[in-house]
């Protein structure tokens, strides 16, 4: 699966082992019911919840500024994270997306698989769990202009002013 965007805390199941992915399982089961196999392959590793955003809480709306500039971890011609599975030992602050806080994490892009199911739609028809074909995946994702690949800057040696200026408008939350 595409390693770089969201994290499940589940604390059962710690074996190293993955655990199966049930036949569609995003379809047949409530988020807070899925392994975390399953949570995890709901990833479409388009990186977008690396982006640095700044987010507005006032007056009842979320207002959300995405930019181009990504965490240090990510490898921005892959948009893949370069240390995935140990990141919070290099970004402590790093998103862990979780079934508990996901109510509060709406500034999520509109095609986050998480997203979507919380809210009740469906996987964007790209979505690999669909496709199952990787690269058509890939290549529709391009297509639909999602994904931060080839198209993000590291926030190393980027001051907050400069971030400041680097708002774009690829990502819809």
């Amino acid at each position: 699966m595409f390693p770089d965007s969201a994290d499940v805390d589940f604390s059962a199941g710690s074996d190293s082992r993955p655990e199966p992915l049930r036949s569609q399982f995003w379809s047949r089961f409530a988020l807070n019911e899925l392994n975390h196999s399953e949570w995890e392959a709901l990833c479409d590793g388009c990186g977008s919840c690396c982006l640095i955003k700044y987010i507005d809480n006032d007056d009842d709306e979320e207002l959300v500024e995405y930019t181009d500039v990504t965490c240090q971890l990510m490898d921005c011609s892959t948009g893949y994270c370069s240390h995935y599975a140990t990141r919070q030992e290099y970004v402590p602050d790093c998103i862990q997306l979780t079934m508990e806080n996901l109510p509060n994490m709406m500034w999520l892009p509109s095609h986050c698989a998480y997203k979507r199911l919380y809210k009740g739609q469906g996987l964007p028809s790209w979505h690999l769990l669909l496709t199952e074909d990787a690269v058509m995946t890939q290549q529709q994702m391009r297509a639909a202009n999602v994904g931060v690949a080839g198209r993000c800057v590291t926030e190393i040696g980027m001051s907050d002013e400069e971030m400041e200026t680097r708002v774009i408008n690829w990502v819809n939350p």
